[in-house]
């Protein structure tokens, strides 16, 4: 009997700008709200309607204490503020905004197969003006879209005994009242209210395992001495020392506590940020009473004073004992092959049946000359930015695959620690740390090889490069300025927890060239953002260095937000929502064809494209280009696939 250990993983940064005046309007972007309507309910749901599979759902404290943010404190995003606005007292910047990032979901889909959204989409990129009407059809759009299938073609009866549903809504398509705007957005916190409860009664039920991560999703081995990065990426260095073990034992205490609060008990596991690890790091879960985390395979393969032959199931599919100081956890290593076939690749099978079928052959075939009692296959992946990518938001696909899982006699689901403490119910034996293997020398690393640094993972993608390097050189002059002013997390909580938002992974990922959201100036903002309130929870003026942006302001061209000109010191970024290839000329230059860059990709299928063009500084002419569209499921009619000529003015 094969074991598989399916983690599905949800996070988003903090979002959220403390400093602002009311709780309204707080949230910088809406993807915490916007992804409990499509995934945070609905993956927990899905998994209670195949009551034989067991898996574990990861659920950082920053995502949910967002969600518990929106449904207790009364904070909202500022694109609800906007849609909860009377579209007759929008300003004109207000009405750009709406028009300018109301279109942000994937277009084949969101977007084309509603056809009122689809006729908006065209309209805006048509350069047409939209009436009062158009408006409020848009945000009811904007906002339906990510609604979960399942609330869009029926009834749901949450957990909290309230129903959801939206049904009602898009069969009517269009002429939506201010009245019906706001009915759609009760079904919204109807949903995010039912999200805690239902992992709470799964968990409760032993059906799933929640664990959780270190609190605002820090980079733990970073945090404990930067020095100890291994960094593989030709031309880098590492930035004057930061080490505080301290916060990461603050981040994992902390995540801990309030884990009890939701759950009622403490977590048994953690999926550190990104499955970055180290020997240092050790003692901080074992201290917390975690008994288990997870990383990459990749980690295992570089532990050890010669690496670990991961390629053999017997060598992977296992979890290992780790020791340090006289603290043991046990350590499970994901089958990077596995977890990126759903990730990145089964999205594209025109029969999600046959992508389940795969899934479950790849398993059973790796381990067919190996003896396969006690082995335990480990797949973890984001468990919301994936589905986007498939069609119907990946219902069929799920279904598919736990289909199979639940019908398949020679493989089991379990939950991480039901695999560790057995389950005598399902005849599962227990494998208990001090029956494990012990690694050595766990390697610093984490899930992810840097894109061009040698091969084995790394912590590249935090560290290293100059804006990556900037960003923590601010972060250390924060941190010690909080000890010249003898604070503490008792004397100055709002100023820790300040530091302990600007320590999160997610700012550090988006600098540097490895990285490329898209939109890297907001998170450079966010970052910034909460330096500074760490020297108001001081009750000091934050220093001007902070006002100082680290990554370049670019100016972005998309679709539904096209721009017209350009300053020669500024790059142009050609944004779209479909891969695709962009024919360019500057001037009388002959044209050149090259293919966009995939952006936004988090161990999960990518959402966005791009061609970074510019600067511009010794340029005469203007800038033309087009763009040919080769998405799967485009049919030659959409806007995206009409080759268009467009053209960008450089100022002088």
């Amino acid at each position: 009997m094969i074991s598989l250990a399916l983690l599905w993983h949800q996070h988003q940064p903090l979002y959220k700008d403390p400093a602002h005046p009311t709780p309204e309007g707080s949230y910088r972007e809406p993807w915490v709200r916007l992804h409990a309507l499509r995934d945070y309910y609905s993956m927990a749901a899905l998994v209670a309607e195949h009551p034989g599979v067991h898996l574990t759902i990861n659920l950082t404290p920053a995502l949910l204490w967002q969600i518990e943010d929106y449904t207790e404190r009364g904070a909202t995003d500022q694109s609800l503020e906007l849609t909860q606005t009377p579209v007759s007292s929008l300003g004109r910047d207000q009405r750009e905004e709406i028009l300018a990032s109301f279109f942000d979901a994937d277009w084949h889909n969101q977007i084309f197969p509603h056809p009122r959204y689809k006729e908006l989409f065209e309209q805006r990129s048509n350069g047409r003006s939209f009436t009062e009407q158009d408006l409020r059809d848009l945000e009811m759009w904007f906002n339906l879209a990510w609604f979960g299938r399942e609330f869009r073609e029926g009834e749901v009866e949450l957990v909290t005994g309230e129903t959801a549903s939206v049904q009602r809504f898009v069969g009517q398509g269009c002429g939506f009242s201010r009245d019906d705007i706001h009915a759609m957005i009760e079904e919204q916190y109807k949903i995010m209210r039912a999200v805690i409860p239902l992992h709470r009664t799964l968990q409760d039920r032993e059906q799933i395992e929640v664990s959780t991560t270190p609190f605002y999703h820090p980079i733990l081995p970073l945090l404990i001495d930067t020095d100890q990065a291994t960094v593989d990426r030709p031309g880098t260095a590492l930035p004057e020392r930061f080490a505080f073990p301290e916060d990461a034992e603050a981040q994992v205490a902390r995540a801990v506590e309030k884990y009890r609060e939701w759950f009622g008990q403490a977590p048994q596991g953690m999926w550190p940020a990104e499955g970055a690890v180290s020997q240092s790091s050790i003692p901080l879960f074992a201290d917390n009473d975690v008994s288990w985390i997870a990383t990459d395979q990749g980690v295992l393969a570089r532990s050890g004073r010669w690496g670990y032959e991961v390629d053999q199931p017997n060598v992977l599919c296992r979890p290992y004992r780790a020791e340090e100081d006289g603290s043991e956890v046990s350590v499970f290593f994901r089958d990077t092959v596995l977890s990126d076939a759903i990730g990145f690749h089964y999205h594209g099978f025109s029969d999600y049946g046959e992508a389940a079928r795969d899934f479950v052959h790849r398993m059973k075939a790796h381990c067919a000359r190996h003896d396969r009692d006690g082995q335990v296959h480990t797949v973890i992946l984001d468990g919301e930015n994936a589905w986007g990518a498939y069609r119907e938001d990946a219902r069929p696909f799920l279904h598919a695959l736990y289909g199979e899982l639940e019908g398949e006699a020679e493989i089991e689901t379990v939950t991480f620690s039901e695999y560790l403490d057995g389950n005598p119910g399902r005849g599962i034996p227990p494998h208990p740390a001090a029956q494990q293997e012990k690694v050595y020398d766990l390697f610093t690393g984490s899930w992810i090889d840097e894109m061009g640094s040698a091969t084995g993972v790394d912590l590249g993608t935090w560290i290293g490069e100059s804006e990556e390097n900037r960003a923590w050189e601010l972060l250390r002059t924060v941190r010690e300025t909080l000890n010249v002013e003898r604070a503490t997390p008792e004397t100055h909580p709002d100023a820790f927890e300040a530091l302990y938002r600007a320590e999160g992974s997610d700012w550090f990922w988006w600098f540097g060239e490895d990285q490329d959201s898209g939109n890297d100036a907001a998170f450079d903002d966010l970052f910034r953002m909460h330096l500074k309130n760490v020297y108001r929870g001081l009750e000091l003026d934050p220093p001007s260095d902070l006002d100082r942006p680290i990554v370049p302001r670019d100016v972005i061209w998309t679709f539904t937000d096209p721009v017209d000109r350009v300053a020669p010191k500024n790059r142009l970024v050609v944004q779209t929502n479909c891969p695709g290839e962009l024919t360019w000329r500057l001037g009388d230059e002959e044209p050149r064809t090259e293919a966009l860059s995939p952006v936004g990709g988090v161990m999960a299928g990518v959402r966005r494209h791009h061609k970074i063009l510019g600067p511009f500084e010794d340029v005469s002419g203007p800038l033309r280009f087009r763009f040919r569209c080769t998405h799967r499921d485009c049919d030659g009619e959409g806007l995206c696939c009409r080759m268009e000529e467009h053209t960008v003015h450089i100022e002088r």
